[in-house]
């Protein structure tokens, strides 16, 4: 059957076209062959977790980007948050939070044997695909640099010589539709093209109530993409071949707001500030209604282009070694707008111009290795070089709102906290007004404390990676292979940053002329009969309130944003890391039909710089919260060292594979990214142990001819270390701000499900005289896990199964094919990311009922029809 010939189409020839792997020859799941080493290899010989998806099962499942592939594979999670471009993949509970790019990503991705920088940057129409393999644990010996996690290994199709010509045309709800078309010819004998085109839009599955604007859409993640893709295959002799490849992306669409899933008492001081209405989502509102506020744009722009060339060479004087070339330069853009409040009050927000909001990274990559075989020995070595420019420009623009809200917010407390403690003297407090308290302090009118344009930063960084790698298999005997992988990577980066507050930050500005005089001017004018107290009761009362107020007033007033403490500043830092990583394996084949195998490997992920603003108590990057900026916001290399212990087993005549490994990663110096509500932070994590089982099971039964099964379950108890330094980490003494990563030490990962698993079933059938039918559906499990990464309860998501579903029909040589398909057949609700309402009460009480909790939901059900014609 055609499904059959798909699946296994791994293992033809590379320069093949899928209508030549069609062939009527009998072909089984054994024959199955990956690139996991960097060289063909058939998947039961390979000593890693590898789960290897065929080109026709990412089409049945409609897996058109990287995070479409999770409903596919155990262990891996794929979450986005303030854009699409902000995109992380997870592999076995670890990965690395991408909401800031200073960060290099644990699970790397690879297209076309070109490493992407970050997975964000790897979020793109994929195009016509061979396969994709996901390889599980770290890789770092031969796979480009940083996959401290695992590696997600897309292979492209490639041009072939023989003219072909496929297109497609979908509609779908949400007013998607969407056009693809791709031309394959010979060009001469010695050289062919492919050209892959595609557009797709879609309307928005978020309802949004924009308040008094200026925001006019009313729907938010629509899709509006056009994807170009050619490559040219050029073979001048019968030992080489070259490939060059040029690609582009382009993404303008509106994404993403956040509805509220936990809603405190501040959302009524937030409808206030909004001039009434409902500005932020009410206690008890359901948020899978899919309703979001918002008044600012979200509105993002993403470009992804490059250019690549793949040089193979058979060098018959080397005794038919391989020599491989690939040289890549890529650019990547994207511009992204953004309400950082998530309601219709005008807070704090982000213009979606290239002046206030763009992240870019110029990428030139150039990979050489040699690769050859002998009786006994498979070896290769190479080396790699990259130079990275990232350039960051980051804004916060405060809104009229903003000093009404914040204002009130801290007042009030301040205010209530003050009456209490008065009482016992007979005092009294005046607690009216609270929004005005930051005035009295500043000196300042009220309303012009914060306005405009708070922050403007840039950075400007150089990152260059060079390695020298090796990974030799030796065939001890015919059935034992020892296989030695070795790479010494050298990591240099220098990062330059410029930091302006536009609008002069006033009111902090004006507070830091003196702090203790001003708060304690202002807290004596609410204390009603404080001027007639004699002089040493006054200052015991404000010696009694003061320790409290000026942090908490001073803290709110010089937000990293506002702080005047920033302004003007330039910084110039600089890394040079040199580390060893590699691999040692050992496979033994029992008989034909069980490999067992034995691997421990040491993985390394470059440290870097946060690029957001960094503040605290001593102006350390891990000092107590306050206010004195940090200069030094670098953080350490992050590594693993990984243990596994496998098998891979062939059944029935080669139709079914079965394979499982323990494994146990203990991560050394883990980089954890934190939104903490009013600030990112970085935090080195001494121990992060993720140990379990993975286990995968392919099948294509006789007895039903034309049924494929392929699946997965992973147990995966993925912790942090108990023992974490510093004051985050640290129980608080009582209900107050500090403290905010105490959950972590001892507890579960976030996005770490302990049990997760995936299956796949597709059924091929003919019926009439020339007609096919093919069936899939597949559904991917998780249990229960935190979404944040402070693990608040509120964060939790309950175990949850999404689904996916296509039938079609069509002729049986494949000239047509009309599908039905669905993504989230069952419409299932969940949470990708949760995360603490900005600018919210400093708590450390689990289910406060003063703060209010957010997410990014998962998409709802989506629905459409597909007509397909190949020539």
């Amino acid at each position: 059957m055609a499904v059959v010939a798909a699946l296994t189409c791994m293992a033809a020839a590379p320069a093949a076209h899928a209508q030549e792997e069609r062939t009527e020859e009998p072909v089984t799941l054994a024959t199955m062959t990956v690139t996991a080493q960097k060289r063909e290899e058939a998947l039961q010989d390979v000593p890693i977790s590898v789960t290897a998806l065929s080109e026709q099962l990412l089409q049945d499942t409609g897996v058109r980007d990287i995070k479409d592939l999770q409903v596919l594979v155990p262990g891996m999670t794929v979450t986005s948050t303030q854009s699409e471009a902000i995109t992380t993949a997870r592999i076995r509970g670890i990965g690395t939070v991408g909401d800031n790019v200073g960060l290099e990503s644990s699970v790397g991705i690879v297209i076309d044997g070109v490493y992407r920088p970050r997975n964000s940057v790897g979020f793109v129409d994929l195009g016509q695909l061979e396969r994709i393999e996901v390889l599980k644990g770290p890789q770092g010996t031969v796979f480009g640099k940083n996959t401290s996690a695992g590696v997600i290994n897309v292979v492209t199709r490639r041009p072939s010589f023989t003219q072909s010509a496929e297109g497609e045309i979908t509609v779908g709800n949400y007013g998607a539709w969407g056009v693809a078309g791709s031309y394959n010819d010979a060009l001469g004998e010695n050289a062919a093209l492919n050209v892959y085109a595609a557009k797709r839009t879609r309307d928005g599955w978020m309802d949004v109530r924009t308040g008094n604007g200026p925001r006019r859409e009313t729907d938010d993640y629509d899709q509006n993409f056009h994807t170009l893709r050619g490559k040219l295959l050029v073979e001048p002799s019968d030992t080489v071949e070259v490939i060059f490849t040029a690609d582009y992306t382009s993404r303008e669409e509106n994404c993403c707001t956040a509805v509220q899933t936990t809603v405190g008492a501040t959302s009524a001081i937030i409808n206030g500030v909004a001039g009434g209405g409902k500005a932020i989502a009410a206690p008890g509102d359901d948020p899978f209604d899919r309703v979001a506020y918002s008044n600012r744009s979200t509105s993002q722009d993403i470009k992804d282009k490059g250019v690549s060339m793949e040089i193979n060479w058979d060098m018959e004087a080397l005794g038919g070694a391989t020599l491989t070339s690939i040289t890549a330069s890529r650019d990547w853009q994207a511009i992204n707008g953004l309400d950082y409040d998530f309601t219709t009050a005008d807070l704090i927000y982000r213009n979606p111009n290239a002046d206030e909001s763009f992240t870019g990274f110029e990428t030139f990559s150039q990979e050489l290795r040699l690769t050859g075989a002998t009786d006994r020995v498979d070896w290769m070595v190479g080396i790699f070089y990259s130079d990275e420019d990232l350039n960051r420009t980051e804004t916060y623009r405060v809104g009229a709102g903003y000093e009404p809200f914040l204002s009130t917010l801290v007042g009030s407390q301040l205010l209530a906290q003050m009456a209490a403690q008065l009482a016992p003297l007979g005092l009294t407090v005046n607690t009216a007004n609270p929004a005005l308290l930051f005035s009295q302090v500043s000196g300042q009118p009220f309303g012009t404390n914060f306005a405009g344009l708070g922050a403007l930063d840039r950075h400007r960084q150089n990152a260059k990676s060079s390695a020298l790698f090796t990974n030799n298999t030796w065939h001890a005997t015919d059935a034992l292979d020892l296989t030695l992988g070795l790479r010494y990577t050298r990591e240099k980066k220098t990062l330059d940053s410029a930091y302006t507050n536009p609008n002069g930050s006033i009111g902090c500005g004006a507070t830091l002329a003196n702090p203790t005089a001003r708060v304690g001017g202002a807290l004596a004018q609410r204390i009603n009969g404080f001027a007639s107290l004699p002089a040493p009761t006054q200052q015991a009362i404000l010696a009694q309130l003061l320790p409290v107020a000026v942090p908490a007033i001073v803290g709110r007033m010089c937000l990293p944003w506002t702080n005047a403490l920033h302004n003007g500043r330039n910084t110039r830092q600089e890394m040079d890391e040199k580390e060893w990583s590699g691999t040692v394996k050992a496979a033994y084949r029992w008989n034909d039909s069980v490999m067992g195998y034995a691997s421990a490997a040491r993985g390394y992920k470059g440290g870097g710089f946060n690029l957001d603003r960094v503040q605290s108590a001593d102006g350390t990057s891990i000092g107590a919260p306050g206010i004195l900026p940090a200069d030094d916001t670098s953080f350490p290399g992050e590594f693993v060292d990984s243990y596994e212990l496998g098998t891979k087993t062939t059944w029935a005549d080669g139709n079914l594979l079965l394979n499982a490994a323990l494994f146990y990663q203990k991560y050394t110096d883990f980089q954890l990214n934190s939104f903490l509500g009013t600030s990112f932070v970085v935090r080195s994590i001494p121990e992060v142990v993720s140990q379990g089982v993975d286990t995968e099971i392919l099948w294509q039964p006789k007895a039903v001819d034309g049924l494929m099964l392929q699946g997965g379950l992973m147990y995966a108890d993925t912790r942090y270390g108990d023992d974490i330094p510093g004051g985050d980490f640290t129980p608080p003494p009582g209900p107050t701000g500090c403290c905010a990563l105490y959950k972590l030490p001892g507890a579960q990962m976030s996005f770490a499900p302990k049990w997760s698993g995936s299956i796949s079933a597709t059924y091929e059938w003919d019926f009439g005289s020339d007609l096919v039918g093919r069936f899939n559906i597949g559904a991917k499990y998780m249990s229960e896990y935190n979404t944040g990464s402070d693990l608040d309860p509120e964060k939790m998501q309950d175990a949850f199964t999404v689904a996916n579903a296509r039938i079609g029909f069509g002729a049986r040589d494949q000239r047509w094919m009309v599908e039905l398909w669905s993504s989230n057949l069952f419409d299932t609700e969940y949470v990708q990311v949760g995360f603490d309402g900005p600018l919210q009460a400093p708590t450390s009480i689990p289910n406060d009922p003063n703060n209010t909790y957010n997410a990014f939901l998962g998409a709802p059900r989506m629905y459409g029809v597909t007509f397909r014609v190949r020539y």
